[in-house]
């Protein structure tokens, strides 16, 4: 067997990218979106959710272009991603909604970080904080207004801007959890309850909108929005399409095979063949992120790929590194190895391959293996 590691590093670059699956992410439907949400939300201001390392399209990427777009407070959820964040755009505001564990003031401190504090402890340790500093520091509060996870209850939160809460908090934010049904019940008297809250901290911005939240109507907006969905080309609201596709994974097809009646395919023979069949083989499986439950069996379709520009059903169950297709309707020339195959773009989006899963598009775009190899287009570079 031949090393990669002595071939002449071009002859190496070019034989794993024909080897892998490729992950293209267009940064200009990445920034489009951003204005799309931002002309919606004004005048609040649009902020932009990275969280999950730009929901599994890359932060060192994503982040720039939403800046470029005009992005300018960000938010993430641990503390290390608030770190990368921060050298990527030194001069972004940053909230980690993670919280704040003890002990951590300092690389806040140090990263110009701003915790979204959810506790009424995590509330006294800033406020010691800023104290010892003797200077204010900037953070938010996180308040509870039917989530049941994170935040201060709403008459906490009514009692500290009475009483103060020992520094000027530079956000006061709660999240819905059911904006996806803008017609839940729930959703308005959360609506109700943070107007409230907010009420409470007089020229402090207040930020209650998601992405759904943000597609709802005004009453949601308040003075910050949030996407983090529909930044990356996800549905918000059921039933609703979304904003630009962002992600288009093509995969190298490593065999073309045949099948006969009454074979089965793949692992636990789930699925049999009903004719002469001619099967494509892809490279990716569940190590990919390509969830197993995407397979399709007897009686159960699963997902499509897109090969010579025509839908293809997938054949039986996705294994850990491969997938197999039903290529039987194309020409026997349309499929050769070494072809690509379309899994997620040309119509196929993030919510649809989801649904085949019994899942959301979160968990699509956040599953995206490493080892795809990622390229980022854009006009602007």
């Amino acid at each position: 067997m031949t090393s990669l590691s002595l071939m002449p590093k071009d002859v190496a670059d070019t034989a794993i990218d024909r080897s892998n699956a490729v992950l293209t992410i267009d940064l200009d439907a990445l920034a489009d979106n951003w204005r799309a949400l931002a002309r919606l939300a004004a005048p609040a201001e649009c902020s932009a959710v990275v969280k999950a390392n730009a929901y599994g399209l890359g932060i060192a990427h994503a982040a720039p272009a939403l800046w470029q777009a005009g992005a300018r407070t960000f938010f993430v959820a641990l503390l290390e991603e608030g770190v990368r964040l921060r050298a990527v755009l030194p001069e972004a505001t940053i909230y980690v909604l993670g919280g704040l564990l003890p002990g951590t003031e300092a690389a806040f401190e140090a990263c110009n970080l701003r915790p979204v504090l959810g506790s009424l402890p995590e509330i006294a340790d800033w406020a010691a904080h800023v104290r010892t500093l003797g200077a204010e520091r900037p953070a938010a509060i996180h308040v509870d207004t039917g989530m049941n996870r994170l935040g201060i209850t709403v008459d906490e939160a009514v009692a500290l801007g009475v009483e103060g809460a020992g520094f000027r908090p530079s956000l006061i934010m709660s999240h819905l959890a059911c904006a996806d049904t803008p017609s839940h019940p729930l959703t308005a008297r959360q609506v109700e309850r943070f107007s409230r809250a907010a009420a409470a901290f007089p020229g402090v911005p207040a930020s209650l909108a998601n992405s759904a939240g943000v597609q709802s109507g005004p009453e949601f907006r308040f003075d910050l929005v949030r996407p983090g969905i529909a930044l990356y080309g996800g549905a918000a609201i059921a039933g609703r399409a979304p904003l630009k596709p962002v992600v288009r994974l093509e995969v190298p097809i490593i065999q073309v095979r045949q099948g006969l009646p009454g074979d089965s395919v793949g692992y636990g023979a789930a699925q049999r063949l009903a004719r002469d069949s001619r099967i494509a083989v892809l490279s990716l499986g569940y190590a990919d992120g390509f969830h197993r439950a995407f397979g399709s069996a007897d009686g159960r379709p699963g997902a499509d790929a897109i090969i010579a520009g025509q839908r293809c059903p997938l054949v039986g169950r996705i294994s850990m590194d491969l997938v197999t297709v039903d290529v039987t309707d194309l020409p026997p020339q349309a499929v050769q190895r070494g072809q690509s195959a379309v899994l997620l773009g040309e119509g196929i989006g993030v919510d649809e391959l989801a649904a085949h899963g019994g899942t959301i598009g979160y968990e699509v775009l956040t599953g995206l293996g490493a080892r795809y190899r990622r390229v980022y287009v854009s006009g602007a570079g």
